[in-house]
């Protein structure tokens, strides 16, 4: 099999065309794209981008289906059955993700959604998944350094804010003082590196870092006011909750947005609120 990766998406090549599909070229028999899943007018010695995974008769298949998630993702899953063996979640294709007992907290309840992470069992070369993920987040050795644009998972609460995975590598604090709206466990956000300790822990913020931040946020101030005839009744005085609501973003980040268009001569300050500047 020549560089095909299980449980990930591959482009493959077409080589052969039976009534009841496509075999992609492997290197060896072909990998089968069943005929409902080959888009119309799909032919010999087309590329096509397909996942790669193992079928209800251990037989690796190929789909154009799009999948929630694929190895070496963490991501929440709803479960759709439960067995003696372990639990099946939805994995957005027509077969079901495996998760077994060994790979559970504490057994999983149908209906009920986890936040699971993809991987290749050693023994089948199946995709399965595992609720065990602190094993898998590892600050040892970071991929990451102080400013970085990151994509953060709310993981769990602590006492000091959420705990985010980063880079679905990593584990990262986000502190209660730089949340300025309701998370759910399983959300899956943007943020930035904000602070690396000597000991690798890490300290993340939403969001974008510094003044690409700053200037993102100037952009949006702007188009709000352009949408409500020029004018919005809110200022430095503004509690932070109205300011979140309204422009999501924090009151910090909104009163060094609104600083900088004012010195731009973009905006100016009324007793009410900020009032858009006309230009010609």
């Amino acid at each position: 099999m020549n560089n095909i990766e299980v449980g990930a998406y591959n482009t493959m090549k077409v080589c052969r065309k039976v009534a009841f599909g496509f075999y992609l070229d492997d290197g060896a028999e072909g990998i089968l794209l069943p005929i409902r899943f080959a888009p119309q007018g799909l032919q010999i010695g087309d590329d096509i981008k397909v996942l790669i995974y193992h079928d209800s008769d251990n037989r690796l298949i190929a789909t154009t289906q799009i999948a929630k998630a694929v190895v070496g993702d963490i991501v929440k899953m709803k479960v759709v059955e439960v067995t003696k063996q372990g639990a099946f979640l939805d994995w957005g294709l027509m077969k079901d993700l495996f998760v077994p007992v060994s790979k559970q907290l504490g057994g999983m309840r149908l209906g009920a959604e986890y936040l699971v992470k993809l991987y290749l069992d050693e023994m089948t070369g199946r995709v399965a998944a595992t609720e065990k993920i602190d094993a898998v987040l590892k600050n040892d050795n970071l991929t990451v350094k102080e400013k970085d644009i990151v994509s953060l998972i709310v993981y769990r609460q602590t006492e000091l804010g959420y705990a985010m995975i980063i880079n679905n590598q990593h584990i990262g604090l986000l502190h209660t003082n730089e949340i300025y709206r309701d998370l759910v466990i399983g959300e899956k956000l943007e943020g930035f590196i904000k602070t690396i300790r000597p000991d690798n822990k890490i300290d993340v913020v939403l969001g974008k870092p510094g003044f690409q931040k700053v200037e993102d946020e100037g952009a949006k101030v702007l188009r709000l006011l352009q949408e409500h005839d020029g004018y919005l009744p809110y200022h430095d005085k503004s509690e932070p909750q109205e300011i979140y609501d309204f422009f999501g973003m924090s009151k910090k980040v909104f009163k060094m947005t609104i600083g900088g268009l004012y010195k731009q001569q973009k905006i100016a300050f009324t007793k009410t609120g900020i009032q858009l500047i006309a230009t010609d």
